[in-house]
């Protein structure tokens, strides 16, 4: 799920940070930079790791330092295949839209979930019918998913003359997951919870 991926980057310290060590310096500045945003066909920037090379600082016309820094991040990009948990967060007829604690697009397409299930317009929730029993996917219900694919999309600067005006790939994530839920063990936890409970019992 979490990956260590090396940057280089030529970073600039104001004359503000100067009073604190200069890894410390360097440290806020690249959490600033890199923590929390998607890096084009990398992931998910984390927070930093280490530093593993910092160059001597070049002084600026501003009377602010320049340095080129080699640093590695904590990144969120789970491999094909991955098993991961996560919240529903709402549902459409199209698939089931599902959230982790720091990661919200993840999406498990209709032809993504089992077999049986059908979904009910009327309140917006998918239904898993399985031996004759109504299996209820309702949101922030904890569900276990499989990573099936990753959509990476290159969010370009906006040119001036369309400021104001967004564009469709500004619309759509950065970084997305396809997932699916077809295989035991997926879907909601609770289902599995409560089934190998009685497995428990029955076999006392």
């Amino acid at each position: 799920m979490f990956i260590l991926t090396t940057f280089t980057d030529l970073l600039h310290l104001p004359p503000p940070t100067f009073t604190h060590p200069t890894a410390t310096a360097l440290e806020d500045q690249i959490n600033a930079k890199y923590a929390n945003k998607v890096v084009h066909n990398i992931g998910l920037c984390i927070s930093l790791f280490d530093l593993s090379k910092v160059s001597e600082g070049m002084i600026g016309q501003d009377g602010g330092a320049h340095a080129n820094v080699e640093f590695r991040m904590i990144v969120f990009r789970p491999f094909k295949g991955e098993v991961l948990t996560g919240r529903i967060s709402s549902a459409t007829a199209a698939g089931v839209k599902v959230r982790t604690d720091f990661f919200d697009e993840v999406f498990v397409p209709a032809g993504g979930l089992f077999d049986g299930c059908l979904f009910d317009g009327k309140e917006q929730v998918w239904i898993w019918r399985n031996d004759d029993q109504d299996f209820y996917m309702d949101k922030n219900e904890l569900i276990r998913f499989r990573v099936e694919g990753e959509v990476f999309v290159d969010q370009l600067p906006v040119p001036p003359h369309l400021k104001g005006e967004e564009s469709s790939l500004h619309k759509k994530p950065p970084y997305a997951i396809t997932a699916s839920c077809q295989q035991a063990g997926l879907g909601l936890v609770s289902w599995w919870v409560e089934e190998d409970e009685e497995d428990e019992e029955g076999a006392e």
